[in-house]
């Protein structure tokens, strides 16, 4: 078998797993795996990545193996062997690239340099958010699509773009993607970032100004509705505050009136906003509404991946899946805790093992092994009611109350997405945010609810 017709059936193999698997796992797993031979018995290939064979192996091998017999009409064996040589060329590559100087050509743009200092300013843009460093899963490719499509054409399809989801999932860095593809390709259109949090205090600081109070909202209004790409991330965080919502609201209607683009980010739908106003709700909906969901293991393993590739850090496969296992539901933590980890063992010049890791994030395998029904039993029993009580349809006041510190417990011990919280008791999204949401309200000010809380919780931990 010739290297050149190996190399022309791996191809047409590639062209078929493309459509079958997710992006991530496609560019970051299969993409650089290398073609050796196959015989009448088995497909060969090579990967530089150590983790690469057991993950294909345990999750896409079915995929795979099915690729290879539509390109060759015979059922293989699909072999994945870690090739030592193939991962030493990889990682000179990678490093010879991040040394490479930056070429006259590219030193000397034909256009506003895409990450000058005054651009990413003006525009409240993080450098670090952009769509080459976004890992596309089956959680956030729909996001990630739309997001794609508004960055090409602001203004003209998906417009307002409202992307939704838990904490630490993305938002925010797929929608000042959107600002950095935009900047770069079409300088001559004004992008602004803004958090909710900033427009509501812009809002009072412009009308907090006595007899400058006219002047001040007119140049608070020019700020936002002088703008091709407005970018505003936290929508929620305006509801009730009847001014700022008067506010949005015109901005809205003059911006989509002129074609202008609109993102939106929000921890939940608008529907699902409390004390937001319908006239609001209406208009967060006329155009696309993506969510982002918790990633797979997979996709996990892959943001942890681009991670130690992009700090030029080697980190063990075992140590990247140890990682992703652990911290499953919220990204920006699963950053956070490789961060840490890589620092402090190159700072203390430890190992990278298991056991460290462990100790460096803290672990414990108790806190780790919280579930709903565990949860659910403890507040069972610390209430007198039975679990099935909990779970079910009462309205009754004690019965209503277990249910709903049940709720919150489940999502705060366990880290879980409501989605899952509500699957668990077979409640819509809105009830269980509601739930969590009213008990996280009233520990602030309800000693005796806070008492019951405090004495559940150690139970459960104890």
């Amino acid at each position: 078998m010739s290297q050149e017709n190996i190399i022309e059936v791996w191809n047409d193999v590639l062209k078929i797993l493309e459509k079958n698997v997710a992006e991530s796992t496609f560019t970051t797993w299969i993409l650089p795996l290398e073609p050796q031979y196959f015989d009448e018995t088995s497909f060969v290939l090579h990967t530089g990545q150590a983790i690469a064979g057991h993950l294909l192996r345990q999750n896409h091998y079915s995929a795979m193996a099915d690729a290879v017999k539509q390109v060759l009409n015979k059922n293989l064996d699909v072999k994945i062997i870690f090739d030592e040589e193939l991962a030493k060329k990889i990682s000179k590559k990678s490093k010879a690239k991040a040394a490479q100087p930056e070429s006259a050509e590219s030193q000397t743009p034909q256009r506003p340099k895409y990450d000058s200092l005054t651009q990413m300013q003006s525009s409240n843009l993080n450098l670090k958010y952009k769509f080459e460093n976004f890992v596309v899963g089956s959680n956030n490719k729909l996001a990630y699509v739309a997001a794609q499509t508004v960055a090409q054409k602001p203004g003209e399809k998906y417009n307002p773009l409202y992307i939704y989801g838990g904490p630490g999932l993305g938002k925010t860095h797929i929608m000042q993607a959107i600002g950095h593809y935009v900047i770069k390709n079409r300088p001559d259109l004004k992008v602004l970032f803004i958090t909710a949090e900033d427009f509501v205090n812009d809002v009072v600081n412009a009308l907090a100004r006595g007899d400058e109070k006219t002047k001040n909202m007119n140049k608070f209004r020019k700020k936002y509705r002088e703008v091709d790409v407005l970018l505003i991330d936290d929508i929620q965080l305006i509801a009730g505050k009847t001014r700022t919502e008067e506010e949005v609201f015109n901005t809205f209607n003059t911006l989509h009136g002129a074609g202008k683009q609109i993102v939106l980010t929000s921890d939940r739908t608008p529907k699902e906003i409390p004390s937001l106003s319908d006239r609001l709700i209406s208009r967060f909906e006329w155009g696309l509404m993506a969510d982002i969901q918790i990633p797979d293991i997979e996709t996990r393993m892959a943001i942890l991946s681009n991670l130690a590739k992009d700090s030029n850090i080697e980190v063990p496969s075992n140590i990247i899946e140890f990682l992703a296992t652990v911290y499953s539901s919220n990204i920006r933590e699963l950053e956070g805790a490789f961060n840490r980890v890589t620092a402090y063992a190159s700072i203390n010049e430890v190992p990278l093992t298991i056991e460290n890791v462990k100790n460096i994030i803290g672990y414990s395998e108790k806190e780790k092994s919280y579930t709903f029904d565990g949860i659910v039993d403890s507040v069972a029993s610390y209430y007198n009611i039975s679990p099935k009580d909990i779970k079910g349809s009462s309205r009754s006041a004690k019965i209503a109350e277990a249910r709903q510190v049940s709720i919150y417990l489940c999502r705060d011990l366990t880290k879980q997405s409501f989605p899952a919280i509500g699957d668990f008791f077979d409640k819509k999204h809105t009830t269980i945010l509601y739930s969590y949401d009213k008990i996280k309200a009233e520990l602030q000010t309800n000693n005796a609810l806070a008492h019951t809380v405090t004495a559940i919780t150690n139970q459960i931990c104890k």
